[in-house]
């Protein structure tokens, strides 16, 4: 396989980037900006060598823990539970949350051999045993999987309440209408309707 096609192959197993887009930038960092080439390719190995999971939550840290759980302005008792990292980063974007995460790297999932022993589930519930949480916010995804991978952490909390559970509510997104919603978000938004003062 010949260098530019093997880069290629490469950058196309990138989330988002196509066959054309993958030759695009293949063209651009070898003909247009040579010189932005090391550069990247630097970055990348100090990324490689200091960018690791947080011990604790499972984000993205340089440290042994991340900025999140270091940070003693928020409410590390309440934790949100995500599926990926960019789950994550989305919620901090919206400015909505103020407490600590969880990141489970996935979802059960059965039929593609995910068991609970894939997900980062451990550190969580070794956080609950120690009694360091007492609220779990639940935003993993609304199908099949994401309910089961719920089941399943509420299945392992201790029994009496200890910990508060909820579920992100799902619905219509803000200025769509009932007519082009599908069956999953209109029952959803139903489900999860509230009372209208």
């Amino acid at each position: 396989m010949e260098p530019l096609e093997k880069l290629q192959q490469h950058l196309k197993k990138l989330p988002g980037l196509g066959y054309r887009s993958a030759e695009r930038i293949a063209l651009h960092l070898l003909v247009e900006h040579p010189e932005r080439l090391g550069e990247l390719v630097a970055a990348l190995e100090e990324a490689a060598r200091t960018v690791h999971r947080c011990g604790r939550c499972g984000n993205l840290a340089e440290g042994e823990l991340c900025a999140i759980c270091l940070d003693s302005r928020r409410n590390q008792r309440a934790v949100c539970v995500v599926e990926h990292v960019p789950d994550l980063v989305a919620l901090e974007r919206s400015g909505a949350w103020r407490g600590a995460y969880h990141v489970l790297h996935g979802r059960l999932s059965p039929v593609h051999g995910i068991g609970p022993a894939e997900l980062n589930l451990a550190p969580l519930f070794a956080r609950i045993a120690r009694g360091e949480v007492d609220e779990l916010i639940l935003a993993l995804a609304n199908d099949v999987e994401g309910e089961a991978t719920c089941h399943y952490v509420t299945e392992q909390l201790p029994p009496g309440g200890a910990v508060k559970v909820s579920r992100i509510g799902f619905g219509l997104p803000s200025g769509g209408g009932v007519l082009y919603a599908d069956a999953v978000t209109l029952k959803s938004a139903l489900d999860g309707r509230r009372r209208y003062d």
